[in-house]
């Protein structure tokens, strides 16, 4: 089979796009709800399950965003390429901590993290124009430090923690405040780039630059 030289990203995330451009991948952006497009639910997709643990949570998310971008990208008639797909979550044991609907409810995730570790999950699905899927999970652990309430304020009111599983980015200034990494920092950022890699390379895919294409 001919080696396809670009993938489609389906992820509103600037960092997965900027991540893909570290390691020379080529992509477009294959976004939810264009124009003339069918809405489609984000939030229940994102619905977390009874009983359901992070692993299984993240894996199954990461799925269903892909099977949306696969008929997202039938329906477009666009030209053939894998299509990626990812999504993080964070975890405190087995709570699953999602993005903070408000500066309130971000400081209350906050307030569990601090002087504890927790898990950041990213997964990652590839939909191949053959029909194959190929996925893999990256688990990492993160320590932050302790903070005071009036430190934890601060941050919020920043605004980065808006939008964010877990209510922080590690490539932010929430980074001023990590003691310790155990995993993948492009994973804990939302794309774990070894994983992905593995995947292009088990794919088959052009789109993955080699290193001497990569390297500026």
């Amino acid at each position: 089979m001919k080696k396809l030289d670009f993938l489609y990203l389906a992820s509103q995330s600037p960092r997965r796009s900027q991540l893909l451009e570290q390691i020379g991948v080529r992509h477009e952006l294959l976004l939810a709800n264009a124009a003339g497009d069918a809405p489609e639910d984000a939030e229940a997709i994102e619905a977390v399950l009874p009983q359901e643990l992070p692993a299984d949570y993240v894996q199954r998310v990461t799925a269903l965003k892909l099977d949306a971008a696969v008929a997202r990208h039938r329906r477009r008639a666009l030209p053939v390429a894998p299509i990626l797909c990812a999504d993080t979550t964070v975890a405190l044991d087995a709570l699953i901590l999602g993005k903070p609907e408000d500066a309130d409810d971000a400081a209350r995730i906050l307030a569990l993290l601090v002087g504890r570790r927790h898990q950041v999950l990213t997964a990652v699905a590839l939909a191949l124009p053959d029909g194959r899927r190929l996925a893999a999970l990256s688990v990492s652990q993160v320590c932050f430090a302790a903070l005071t309430p009036a430190q934890i304020a601060a941050y919020v009111a920043t605004g980065e923690p808006l939008g964010k599983a877990g209510a922080y980015g590690i490539q932010g200034h929430a980074a001023a405040h990590i003691e310790r990494i155990e995993g993948s920092y492009s994973g804990i950022m939302g794309l774990p780039l070894f994983e992905t890699a593995e995947l292009l390379r088990r794919a088959g895919a052009g789109c993955l630059a080699g290193p001497e294409q990569a390297v500026k």
